[in-house]
């Protein structure tokens, strides 16, 4: 898989373990070996100009995804994974961090959350209503405790 990280944050990161991680995620939904994703590390005032522009909400956010081909994850074993380009999963640090403190763990723990979130997200997962918020947080939960458990 093609997991492509810049760091545009001016935060020092571990690039490496969302990379890690970006490649956990997709092989766990069996995505295409050659499926295509950009992970992008932005400072608060540029995820805010993402947000105003993309959400028109003001002001930074965790985490937005931006989908390209709309790949999904086979429904069943008969059914083959395509390749594609996923799309890009955009970060900023600096609201991971105080969403880290106000949960009690790392901000490395947060940006692993936000990123495994953002990849459901291209992948078609949702949470606009509650069956979809259950099922959606419900494998992000199970996702990152997999690859906790991994490392």
């Amino acid at each position: 898989m093609s997991v492509e990280v810049a760091n545009e944050s001016g935060t020092s990161v571990d690039e490496e373990a969302l990379s890690q991680l970006a490649r956990f995620v997709l092989a766990r939904l069996r995505i295409h070996p050659q499926a295509e994703l950009s992970i992008l590390l932005v400072d608060a005032p540029a995820m805010a100009e993402l947000h105003r522009k993309w959400m028109d909400e003001p002001g930074p956010t965790d985490v937005l995804s931006f989908p390209m081909d709309e790949l999904r994850p086979p429904q069943d074993d008969d059914d083959p994974p395509e390749p594609g380009l996923l799309g890009d999963v955009v970060l900023c640090p600096t609201v991971a961090e105080q969403q880290a403190v106000a949960a009690g763990h790392s901000a490395q723990d947060e940006l692993h959350l936000l990123a495994t979130h953002g990849i459901l997200h291209l992948l078609g997962y949702d949470h606009a209503e509650p069956a979809e918020e259950r099922e959606m947080f419900g494998l992000q939960d199970e996702i990152v405790a997999a690859w906790r458990a991994t490392r």
